[in-house]
C-alpha cells in the first residue's frame, strides 16, 4: 500500500479541521459578544450557536469530500437529489425553516427583549403582554390575565409590535 499519495490529502484534511475549529471559535465569540451586547439569554445564545455549528459542519463535510476525491459534479448531482427530496418533504413544513430564520433574525436584530411589555397590533385580536422567552421556533408571551400565548417567530416578525417601556 502506497501511503505517500495520501499525504497531501491528509495534510489538506488537517488544515480543514484546524480552520473549522478556528471558525467555530470565532462564531462562538461573535455570538457571545452580540448576545451580551443585546442582552440575550444564555439559552438563546446556545441555540444560535448550535444552528451555526450545524451549517459549518455541513460545509466541513463537503470540503473533506472534495479533498478526498469526490468529483464536484457527482457531489452536485447527489446534493441536488438530496435537496429535491428535502424540498418535497419541507414543502408542507416550510414554516419550520422560516421560524428558525426568524429566530436568528430576532436574536441579532429585534428591538424587544425578554421582559419587555409589548402590544401586538392585530385588528382581530390585539394583545398586550410581556415577553417571557424567545425560543428557536416560537416566542412565549404572557398577558395581564396570566394567559400564556405561544407565537411562531415568523408570525411574530410579520406583526406590528409596539414596545412599551
Amino acid at each position: 500500500m502506497n501511503l505517500e499519495k495520501y499525504i497531501p490529502k491528509l495534510i489538506a484534511s488537517g488544515i480543514v479541521i484546524v480552520v473549522l475549529y478556528f471558525i467555530r471559535f470565532v462564531v462562538h465569540k461573535v455570538v457571545m459578544y452580540y448576545g451580551q451586547l443585546l442582552q440575550k439569554s444564555t439559552v438563546r445564545r446556545k441555540q444560535i450557536k448550535q444552528i451555526l455549528y450545524v451549517l459549518l459542519n455541513i460545509l466541513f463535510v463537503f470540503a473533506l469530500a472534495i479533498i478526498w476525491g469526490v468529483n464536484p459534479e457527482n457531489l452536485l448531482i447527489g446534493l441536488s437529489s438530496i435537496f429535491a427530496v428535502i424540498g418535497v418533504a419541507m414543502f408542507a413544513q416550510w414554516s419550520i425553516l422560516s421560524n428558525i430564520t426568524a429566530g436568528i433574525i430576532m436574536f441579532f436584530n429585534a428591538p424587544f427583549r425578554i421582559g419587555n411589555r409589548i402590544h401586538i397590533h392585530d385588528k382581530d385580536l390585539p394583545i398586550d403582554a410581556t415577553i417571557e422567552n424567545i425560543h428557536t421556533f416560537y416566542t412565549d408571551i404572557r398577558t395581564d390575565e396570566g394567559e400564556l400565548i405561544v407565537i411562531p417567530n415568523n408570525l411574530f416578525l410579520q406583526k406590528i409590535v409596539s414596545v412599551r417601556r
